[in-house]
């Protein structure tokens, strides 16, 4: 039976990747196949890996009808045994029906692979029919890390360096951008779009890496370091922190 299932994490951990792993292993083993991105960081028509991997894809646009694409293919003689839709959580949530629906009457494979959340911590709505809906629904084992060392769960954007958590949805722009090493995609009337995975902890105290470095330049501790309990006059009566 066909399913639909859906990968998810944060930045950087290698949803890419897999995608084009899994393709790979389904040519291989003779079925046919259509791969999709949208808004890929390489740009239209590609699935791309930060660790160097890249091909061509089919770009999804808001009007792109999944069953119509399947249709056309099939009563053109190709074989379509399984899509691999990469940055699915940029899809909207009928596109997101149209893959169950081939998934249920054309027994058709779907791979979904995408972000949960945005960088404001809010569902993508594609994300988030996906998620209602598919079969499966698995976190990747790849776990990406906050600076601290920690296991990155938040999605940052940042601006000039600066995080934010107000403005568009969607902004393309790359993971630990910086103002030496962007391009015209990055770049924005406002500044240079960069974007981070940090921990719970850090992305609610808003404690970016380059945050982290300018803090940690002075003379004065990281504030969320010290043990409030060994404050001295901590717990006694009368002492305030």
């Amino acid at each position: 039976m066909a399913e639909l299932v859906f990968f998810s994490g944060t930045m950087d951990c290698g949803k890419s990747t897999l995608a084009l792993q899994m393709d790979h292993n389904h040519r291989a083993r003779g079925r046919g196949g259509v791969r999709f991105s949208r808004n890929d960081r390489a740009g239209d028509s590609t699935i791309s890996s930060r660790l160097g991997l890249q091909t061509d894809a089919v770009e999804v646009e808001d009007r792109t009808d999944f069953w119509d694409e399947v249709v056309i293919r099939r009563t053109s003689g190709l074989r379509v045994d399984y899509l691999i839709c990469d940055e699915a959580q940029f899809y909207s949530p009928a596109q997101v029906e149209q893959l169950a629906r081939v998934v249920d009457e054309m027994d058709v494979d779907v791979f979904a692979f995408g972000i949960t959340s945005d960088f404001r911590t809010r569902l993508f709505p594609g994300s988030q029919r996906l998620i209602e809906l598919a079969d499966k629904v698995q976190v990747l084992q790849v776990e990406a890390l906050c600076w601290c060392g920690r296991r990155a769960t938040q999605n940052a954007r940042t601006l000039n360096g600066i995080m934010v958590v107000e403005g568009e949805q969607v902004m393309v722009g790359d993971v630990a951008s910086t103002a030496g090493d962007t391009d015209s995609r990055d770049r924005t009337d406002a500044g240079v779009v960069g974007y981070e995975t940090l921990c719970r902890r850090h992305y609610m105290r808003r404690v970016t890496a380059h945050g982290a470095h300018l803090m940690a330049g002075g003379d004065q501790p990281l504030p969320f370091d010290i043990d409030a309990c060994l404050w001295p006059g901590a717990g006694q009566p009368g002492q305030q922190l």
